[in-house]
């Protein structure tokens, strides 16, 4: 593997950030974020986390899978490996409010 000049390595975080930025619209109508956590330009491994109303969503890890890692290992020749996560941090009943995207709620016992 070749070593990447400072240049090199700044232009692929701003066309990683601006391809984000087009896809967050998308995420955002539903209630949701896509949020960088981090990204390593000379191995390609990027690491993004669907916060919101995606943490109680039923198609969140499709959205990961068929979404976010397409587009980027599409778009940006040079991203190897796309890590998802989730922040489940709200309750199911705020992250619902946020969005009218596939929001599951949670099973009970009564």
């Amino acid at each position: 593997m070749s070593q990447l000049n400072e240049l090199e390595r700044a232009s692929r975080l701003t066309a990683l950030r601006s391809l984000l930025d087009l896809m967050r619209p998308a995420v955002q109508a539903d209630g949701g974020d896509l949020v960088l956590i981090r990204a390593d330009v000379d191995t390609g491994v990027v690491e993004v986390q669907l916060q919101g109303a995606c943490s109680s969503c039923a198609i969140s890890s499709d959205t990961l899978q068929g979404g976010v890692t397409r587009i980027l290992m599409d778009r940006l020749t040079w991203v190897t490996e796309v890590i998802g996560g989730l922040d489940d941090t709200l309750d199911p009943e705020e992250s619902a409010s946020l969005g009218a995207g596939g929001y599951v709620p949670r099973y009970r016992e009564i």
